[in-house]
């Protein structure tokens, strides 16, 4: 029995964090759905979805094959821990915060299914804005990178523009509508380092 793997891919700003704990709280327990812990290279601070780890303790995991997916972005490493594969093979929907870069990169599969979440410029030069990590030039320079995804194919486009409860509900209905029925998924398996191919 084989799961698959679901990224849910974004530009900056476009409110992929916000939107996945959204659907994460509509779905609570639901057997079958796996919401991905991110590793990274970065301190945490209020409101962060990932666990810190330093770089040398990164390279490490990569080196031994603690990693299932890896990537770089904008200067730090991110990392999904390998005991994520053993729940996909034991059919289990798992979630991960994406980079789109590094989903772009990847050979289609039945495995592999990719949510975007869409954001109108205006709004999304606007939160980037607000939420002060950015230069205005910095801002401009992410937005002037999204060209580079515009022909990014998806299997399901979301549009963040108004309610996050809506777009959180939509995301939601597309990982229940996919998943197993719980019969076939009572459980998360036990959890064991496995890598995947990148």
């Amino acid at each position: 029995m084989t799961g698959a793997w679901i990224f849910v891919c974004g530009p900056s700003g476009s409110g992929k964090d916000s939107v996945i704990d959204s659907a994460r709280k509509v779905l609570g327990t639901r057997p079958g759905i796996v919401f991905a812990r991110r590793m990274v290279t970065r301190a945490a601070h209020a409101g962060s979805d990932h666990d810190p780890v330093s770089a040398s303790a990164f390279a490490d995991l990569l080196q031994s094959g603690g990693l299932c997916w890896h990537w770089q972005a904008h200067g730090f490493c991110y990392g999904i821990a390998g005991h994520y594969a053993d729940a996909v093979r034991s059919g289990c929907l798992v979630i991960v915060n994406g980079s789109r870069a590094h989903v772009k990169s990847l050979p289609p599969s039945p495995a592999l299914r990719v949510i975007q979440i869409s954001t109108d410029p205006h709004r999304l030069a606007s939160r980037l804005l607000q939420r002060g990590r950015d230069t205005a030039g910095a801002v401009a320079d992410r937005l002037a990178r999204n060209v580079h995804f515009a022909d990014m194919q998806a299997d399901c486009v979301i549009l963040n523009n108004g309610e996050l409860a809506n777009a959180g509900r939509q995301l939601a209905d597309y990982l229940a509508g996919t998943a197993l029925p719980v019969n076939a998924a009572e459980s998360t398996p036990h959890l064991a380092r496995i890598r995947t191919p990148t």
